[in-house]
């Protein structure tokens, strides 16, 4: 099997992007120690704090985000970052030629639970001039690299460089990520979708109707059943999409109307949508193609419907909105 390092080099990744990705594969594996000693090592439950999105933080949540950004900080091709644990955009290096967004633990109440988390990060091209967080709103095409972590079974890595989506895994012997899936795809049509349930009577008419439609089944007018799944950790839920197809949505919904969308855009949709893209799925927040918004601030949340194409579509057309052409790929 082949190594990162030298998947990379046979894609002819440049040497700081390569450098920066071993950084980031290299803190993950410090991470996946972590999440796996849990209790032995004192860090599940929660701080008294809380994040920029006023959600409580877990003390995996600070403890994984001070990883990264020291590592980063290190790195010497890290312009600035900007994590879901900071409340504003955190300057690096001046000479850095990348800016990197990162959810350092999604699905963190998952922790205490002993199920499914993970690390999601985007790297963007470092812009000239002073360093703000204007410098980081670029849309999601821009992206030059993007991928996730898991923390399950085994630890396994998912990476696009913009030449379709590859798997790796983390051999425990060795401690290097091997390339287990050179070119993951995902299946147009799927019967599997994921969404919180919970949410039901709070959505908009278009995906109630959509989700009731599914629910119904061999009976109802899509004349086929489905299964539901849900993991409430979007790195898993996404996981399970490329593996085996499927439609995952976190759609919009009016439970606290000030807060519609659940997803941040930079540091979740965006690298998400790119590897489903890239792996040949769809992205969408239901009325416009996620890697085409243009961000507005660094915390920005959208809603999000992504995964197998055809059933994206069926989807949208539920919206009133055809996007049936194949999404451009820059």
């Amino acid at each position: 099997m082949q190594t990162l390092a030298q998947t990379l080099s046979a894609q002819s990744v440049n040497s700081s992007l390569t450098q920066l990705l071993f950084t980031l594969a290299d803190t993950s594996k410090a991470i996946s120690v972590a999440v796996r000693r849990g209790a032995l090592a004192g860090v599940l439950g929660a701080t008294d704090q809380e994040n920029v999105q006023g959600e409580t933080q877990k003390k995996l949540d600070v403890i994984t985000n001070d990883m990264l950004k020291n590592a980063l900080k290190t790195d010497g091709h890290v312009r600035g970052l900007a994590s879901e644990e900071e409340d504003y955009v955190v300057e690096v290096n001046t000479q850095g030629e990348y800016l990197v967004c990162f959810d350092p633990l999604d699905g963190s109440s998952n922790i205490d639970i002993n199920s499914l988390v993970g690390t999601i990060f985007s790297i963007l091209p470092a812009p000239t001039g002073a360093l703000n967080e204007q410098s980081f709103l670029q849309a999601g095409r821009q992206q030059v690299a993007a991928g996730y972590v898991l923390y399950g079974p085994s630890t396994m890595m998912a990476l696009t460089t913009g030449q379709g989506t590859q798997f790796y895994t983390l051999d425990p012997d060795s401690q290097e990520f091997l390339l287990t899936d050179d070119n993951v795809q995902i299946t147009p049509d799927t019967a599997e979708f994921a969404i919180n349930m919970s949410n039901q009577r709070f959505w908009e008419a278009p995906v109630q109707t959509y989700i009731a439609d599914l629910l119904l089944g061999e009976i109802g007018p899509r004349e086929q059943s489905f299964n539901m799944r849900w993991i409430a950790a979007m790195v898993g839920d996404v996981h399970r999409v490329l593996c085996r197809g499927g439609i995952f949505t976190y759609p919009t919904d009016n439970k606290n109307p000030a807060r519609p969308f659940k997803l941040r855009l930079m540091y979740e949709a965006n690298p998400m949508a790119l590897l489903v893209e890239q792996a040949g799925g769809k992205a969408s927040t239901g009325y416009e193609t996620i890697l085409d918004i243009q961000p507005t601030a660094i915390h920005q949340r959208v809603a999000v419907i992504l995964g197998s194409a055809n059933e994206v579509d069926t989807c949208l057309s539920y919206h009133g909105i055809d996007y049936s052409e194949e999404p451009s790929i820059d």
